[in-house]
């Protein structure tokens, strides 16, 4: 039903598709008309159930969300959510064929920054080139388009030394479609903010980027201010964020770190994000692709990692800004920020304020079950019905959780006593795996160590709930010999190795450090699925993801009865829907490891693909990008 003019339309149900789930394609040409008063149709979805006595009708909530889809010069749709979490479907007609909308610009050290979208209606436009339009003396800088930030998504930079002094430029595109040339100016409908619009140059200069009353750009080069005048300017300031720090001071005196969670905190004036992964154990997953990508489109908004002391290395190093976890300056950070971005649960005692917008982005597709789904935990310290009730109030803490699949929507709903916003827009972190080129998997392997002439076999287990000893200690040993090994391969395969965080300390290779790398604490795995010809696992759900390289999986459940009867079970049947075969001893795997090395494409693979196209079809390599604009959304609206 359009909610504006009330239309309504049908569309039947034609297909039923296994695990509940269905199906209906729909043409966005059909979903506008003509109407003297109405260049903006949004559409909600509703399901029909025509029983024979009566008809039950249902809304659509949102798992879906999407960027702008041009259908043609005029007219683009996408995929959003109202403010109950409903599902919305927009469609915008009557734009002016001389725009051309982009996603994001930004200045940096040396250079402007553009991204923007090379398809219209998934029509690639080619050719394309972005110029730079001097207002006063009509000179033109023009520059190729030869970046792809995304599949279907370009990135473009000019260089600001470029930038004539004392000018005031505009930007403008031109590309080929249909075989024909256009050229339209480049505009931007959101706000500038979060985005960094100021740079300066030697020389006093300085470079702006302003957006106009109607969405057009300009790029501004003049002379900075005179010292005296920075200094007068400064001055200005000084009062205020004097008495900002005096306010913060005040605030970390009142109480000790135990009671400040219940300080009654305001937010920041300026928006603030928080990340965390695995509990401040790395800077790594889901949302660290989604940093990364806020640090491209828009660098001007706060972020902030949440880390324990061992990451402190890694984020000076790259530049990161992060607090320490449980401390006074990390409860008054979490306190007061906007956004809490996580893949796992903060503590319980942690107060989420009802401005906080929590988004959980989770970390794998569920094989083992989770939450209220494990009937006796056997973890230390908790005990199951402890374990349940602590899983369910964490879980609803969340606003938005991020899911891979309709098998992961339904397990989260179910497991996780989850009521809130699912977005299904698949796990940010496999962006990389879709975008990667050949070129930039060599860089990886030279950055790892690992020789460009081999073979690369990543072994990635599951913990166990039963290794645990005693606090603190964890037991392992490999189920295969490495000698076996070296013996079958070693001439021209190495061996990774990708333990779990708590047991990767039990391992001792020094022995085989010629052909077995440890790669347990590097915090990207992506980095080390891209490089790997086969991976090995049991339980773990790496394979999810690592399906999405269509490169052969074979599972090695040495302990599989063990595992299913005694500790988690599985929601899958792992005889019956895994993506690979299965070994059961080390004679088997050695033989299957000979043979997945000679079939490293899976595409052909119908009992591969089946599985590839109900757990990875949906992610487009736009994951990032989607649960930005989701935030971004927020923050403009104000919400």
């Amino acid at each position: 039903m359009e909610k504006n003019s009330l239309a309504s339309m049908m569309k039947p149900i034609t297909k039923v598709l296994n695990h509940n789930i269905v199906r209906v394609k729909i043409d966005a040409q059909e979903f506008h008309f003509e109407s003297a008063d109405q260049t903006e149709f949004e559409w909600q979805i509703f399901l029909i159930d025509n029983a024979a006595d009566f008809k039950n009708v249902v809304q659509v909530e949102s798992e879906y969300l999407s960027d702008r889809h041009q259908l043609e010069l005029t007219s683009y749709y996408q995929f959003n959510s109202d403010a109950a979490g409903m599902a919305l479907f927009n469609i915008r007609t009557h734009q002016s064929d001389q725009d051309f909308m982009i996603n994001s610009i930004n200045l940096t050290d040396t250079g402007l920054e553009i991204t923007g979208y090379n398809k219209i209606n998934g029509t690639p436009i080619k050719n394309q080139r972005i110029i730079l339009q001097n207002r006063t003396t009509d000179g033109k800088l023009d520059y190729p388009v030869s970046q792809t930030m995304f599949k279907g998504m370009f990135k473009v930079g000019i260089p600001l030394t470029d930038i004539p002094q004392d000018s005031v430029g505009e930007l403008f595109i031109r590309y080929e479609l249909h075989e024909r040339e256009i050229v339209q100016r480049l505009i931007i409908s959101k706000s500038l903010s979060g985005q960094s619009i100021e740079a300066d140059l030697p020389g006093n200069r300085v470079i702006t980027i302003e957006k106009r009353f109607d969405n057009g750009i300009l790029v501004k080069e003049f002379k900075g201010a005179s010292l005296p005048q920075k200094l007068i300017a400064a001055g200005g300031k000084a009062h205020g964020v004097l008495d900002v720090c005096r306010m913060v001071q005040d605030k970390l005196n009142l109480a000790r770190m135990r009671f400040l969670f219940k300080a009654g905190h305001s937010p920041y004036e300026n928006t603030t994000i928080i990340f965390e992964s695995f509990g401040g154990r790395q800077v790594s997953d889901s949302p660290y692709a989604i940093y990364r990508l806020f640090q491209t489109l828009y660098p001007g908004i706060r972020m902030v990692w949440s880390i324990d002391r061992s990451q402190k290395a890694f984020c000076k190093e790259n530049q990161i800004a992060y607090v320490i976890r449980r401390t006074s300056k990390w409860v008054r950070l979490l306190e007061k920020s906007q956004f809490w971005i996580s893949n796992a649960r903060f503590p319980s005692w942690v107060k989420k304020p009802n401005y906080v917008t929590y988004i959980q982005t989770w970390h794998g597709t569920p094989l083992k079950k989770l939450g209220l789904d494990i009937e006796n935990v056997s973890m230390p310290g908790t005990t199951t019905a402890k374990y349940h009730k602590n899983f369910v109030r964490e879980a609803n803490r969340w606003d938005a959780l991020v899911s891979p699949n309709d098998y992961s929507t339904q397990i989260f709903r179910s497991a996780f006593g989850f009521n809130n916003q699912i977005l299904k827009i698949g796990y940010p972190r496999n962006d990389e795996l879709i975008n990667t080129q050949p070129d930039e998997i060599t860089e990886i392997k030279n950055k790892l160590g690992i020789p460009l002439d081999k073979k690369v076999v990543m072994y990635a287990p599951t913990y166990r709930d039963n290794q645990f000893a005693e606090k603190g200690k964890y037991t392992f040993e490999l189920p295969f010999g490495l000698d076996d090994f070296r013996k079958s391969f070693g001439d021209d395969t190495v061996l990774i190795l990708r333990m779990h965080y708590l047991i990767s300390n039990a391992l001792d290779i020094s022995d085989y450090s010629d052909f077995v790398y440890d790669f347990s604490n590097y915090p990207n795995i992506s980095d080390l699925y891209l490089v790997s010809d086969l991976l090995i696992t049991d339980y773990s759900s790496v394979f999810f993801d690592y399906a999405y390289l269509k490169r052969p999986i074979l599972f090695y459940p040495y302990d599989y009865h063990l595992y299913k009867e005694e500790l988690r079970g599985f929601y899958l049947n792992y005889e019956r829907d895994l993506p690979g075969k299965i070994a059961h001893n080390s004679k088997e795997l050695l033989a299957e490891i000979h043979h997945a090395l000679e079939h490293s494409d899976m595409s052909a693979n119908q009992r591969f693909m089946n599985f590839y196209n109900r757990f990875c079809a949906i992610n487009d390599g736009l994951s990032s990008l989607k649960v930005v604009n989701y935030v971004m959304h927020q923050i403009e609206s104000g919400v």
